[in-house]
């Protein structure tokens, strides 16, 4: 998709999604599969999506949704039917897993609930006539039933992987079509060592998408993907497990691992618990740093232990000795880490229905003086969780546009404050903290900088003028702008009537057709939000092409021809 989040603009941050390539290298070998991500593309999506449906002509397309990308990603689908209507269109990710029925009004034949890997090999391997759709765990789809409209069945969920089989394949690097990803500069990469957690944060999808559970890959399997990535140009990779200071001993092997493969030349980036890092760090950390590791996520969520109860995360920031809890792991946790030259991105959540100007500001206040760069969020109901649950119930929440549920717009009502002043004071002091951290930036990749510390600054004071830096106006115009430019930001291709419309200039035969197709797809599904993540295409006389629409519950049977 190409929507991101404020706290990531790709001046400096354009992070791979990692489950592209995961699905694409747990298809069968005889698959052609093209990664596009769109993250990559953000001012060129229409015409992106456009190039590589023609180059490509596939037989699949899927799409990896978060809830803020799926309006995106619904006009998205359209286009993509506009421009080839008998293609299968399936979706997965957090948001069609825990609110699968938001899509099934939509263009979409397939949804993957949870893990997708083995359940995206099954339905292609069914698609080619070897077993039935209804044997597919974690699968929703169509089924014809004789009436005008196909009714849905959902099958058992899946159970989530345990990993350690090394079933799921290495990512499959070579299969991305767009190129770009960089952190500040140099080329970036993500792996994964483990999946899941057993805490329960209120705000958190993990539970409800995969249960409360930790399981973890062989270390011989994660040095493997950290060479698959480093020989694809990585020199900075993000593990993103869920949370893999969830067992310390396995994260110190880890570490250990990594320096005797001699691995440790490369900069990691990764996310931590707070309670974790405090309670081990004295030798955790310095063994973080010899392996390479620079910057760590914290989950602080919060400094006050009010907000932190209501959050659910009071345990993941408790610190404890001699077995007995003695009080907040924040900033013993941050301590260590800067003592061993590791840098601090602090993940705060402000904005909670009992939150204060005061709460707010101490929260900020805080995250100026001790984290190196700020990732502030506000509460937001994602589906399922069980913050959601309770917004609902007790009616709080104001704004229902989901394109605005990218952490950074205050969409639920607060007791003291308006959702503009909650906003309006993050966003203020946010600017100086992200510019506080340009040298230190320098002092690791001057280049970079040097090239790019105009545009940094742009998107940084993005709203603000010359007026408003001579104090002529006043930062509540700056702010406004802001608003509205990232409103319009949030527009990353044109909704479907867009492109119906005529144009002054000459259309080709194809343009013109794609215009009526477009209006077609339009009429026969209503407007949602989203865009895509894997095109799939057979190879050679592998054929997964014509005929899936076979009125077979088990859907077409395609003769394959395999070498």
């Amino acid at each position: 998709m190409p929507d991101s989040f404020e706290h990531m603009p790709t001046v400096a941050i354009r992070m791979p999604n990692g489950a592209l390539t995961s699905l694409a290298g747990n298809l069968d070998e005889h698959h052609k599969v093209a990664v596009a991500d769109l993250i990559l593309c953000q001012r060129s999506v229409r015409e992106t999506v456009t190039r590589l449906v023609r180059e490509t002509d596939p037989d699949i397309v899927g799409m990896s949704i978060m809830t803020f990308q799926r309006r995106t990603a619904e006009r998205l689908m359209h286009l993509v039917r506009a421009l080839k209507p008998g293609v299968k269109i399936v979706v997965g990710g957090y948001d069609p897993s825990l609110d699968t029925e938001a899509y099934l009004s939509m263009p979409v034949d397939f949804v993957v609930r949870g893990e997708g890997e083995v359940t995206l090999r099954e339905l292609t391997r069914a698609l080619e006539g070897q077993g039935s759709l209804h044997f597919i765990s974690g699968l929703s789809h169509k089924q014809s039933s004789g009436s005008d409209q196909a009714k849905w069945i959902h099958n058992p969920q899946r159970a989530p992987h345990r990993l350690e089989d090394n079933d799921i394949r290495l990512p499959k690097r070579n299969a991305r079509v767009l190129k770009g990803y960089t952190l500040l500069g140099r080329q970036v990469d993500v792996i994964e060592t483990s999946r899941g957690c057993t805490f329960d944060c209120s705000f958190c999808s993990i539970i409800e998408m995969r249960g409360r559970n930790f399981f973890a890959y062989s270390f011989d399997r994660v040095l493997d993907d950290i060479r698959d990535a480093q020989r694809h140009g990585a020199r900075t990779i993000f593990l993103v497990d869920d949370n893999i200071t969830l067992n310390v001993h396995r994260f110190e092997a880890l570490c250990h691992a990594i320096i005797d493969a001699g691995l440790n030349k490369i900069d990691y980036f990764v996310q931590g618990m707070t309670s974790a890092i405090a309670n081990h760090g004295e030798t955790l950390a310095p063994l973080m740093r010899k392996a390479g590791f620079r910057y760590v996520f914290l989950g602080i969520e919060n400094i006050l232990e009010s907000d932190l109860v209501f959050l659910q995360a009071s345990a993941k920031n408790t610190a404890r000795a001699n077995g007995k809890k003695i009080g907040n792991a924040t900033l013993q946790a941050i301590e260590y880490l800067h003592k061993n030259n590791m840098l601090v991105v602090g993940g705060l959540i402000v904005g909670s229905p009992g939150d204060t100007a005061e709460s707010i500001k101490a929260n900020l206040e805080f995250a100026r003086k001790y984290v190196d760069w700020p990732y502030i969020q506000h509460p937001t109901p994602y589906p399922k969780t069980p913050m959601t649950a309770d917004f609902r119930r007790q009616g709080l929440i104001e704004n229902e546009r989901l394109e605005e549920y990218d952490g950074t717009t205050p969409v639920v009502r607060n007791e003291n404050l308006p959702l503009d002043e909650i906003e309006y004071l993050r966003w203020k002091a946010e600017r100086g903290m992200k510019t506080r951290h340009i040298p230190t930036v320098l002092r690791h990749d001057p280049w970079f900088v040097l090239r790019n510390v105009g545009r940094m600054a742009t998107f940084t004071y993005r709203g603000s003028t010359l007026r408003t830096a001579l104090g002529l106006e006043s930062d509540r115009r700056a702010f406004a702008r802001y608003q509205e430019i990232r409103r319009k930001e949030r527009e990353y291709i044109e909704p479907p009537q867009t492109f119906c419309d005529p144009v002054d200039s000459a259309d080709s035969k194809d343009e013109s057709q794609e215009r009526r197709l477009w209006a077609s797809s339009k009429e026969k599904s209503p407007l949602s939000l989203q865009p895509p993540l894997v095109w799939h295409s057979p190879q050679q006389s592998s054929l997964l092409k014509k005929g899936l629409t076979s009125s077979s519950p088990d859907a077409a049977r395609i003769s394959s021809t395999k070498r």
